[in-house]
């Protein structure tokens, strides 16, 4: 089973990519494709009145997660996570 940790600039690119590699349809051996989206990394604080105080950061890059039975080279997307914000049962 292979999981791979994909970052790409914008949904678009994503959706684009992941469609020509035939992941966005029903595909033997593709077990799951999950949508990350955008990663915060610092959420945003805001006053007692609701005010916001400071935003939202959010990580670079679109994200998605995929497991799958292929092996698929996806370049320079495909990325190393030491603290994931997703992960598949079972598999590290």
């Amino acid at each position: 089973m292979n999981i791979y940790k994909l970052k790409y600039t914008t949904k678009a690119a994503a959706e684009k990519d992941l469609k020509t590699k035939g992941l966005l349809e029903y595909c033997e051996g593709v077990h799951a494709v999950v949508e990350i989206g955008k990663i915060i990394t610092t959420y945003a604080t805001y006053d007692e009145q609701g005010n916001e105080l400071t935003a939202t950061i959010y990580a670079d890059g679109y994200h998605y997660d995929i497991m799958c039975e292929q092996d698929i080279d996806f370049g320079s997307n495909s990325i190393e996570v030491n603290n994931p914000k997703h992960t598949f049962l079972g598999h590290n």
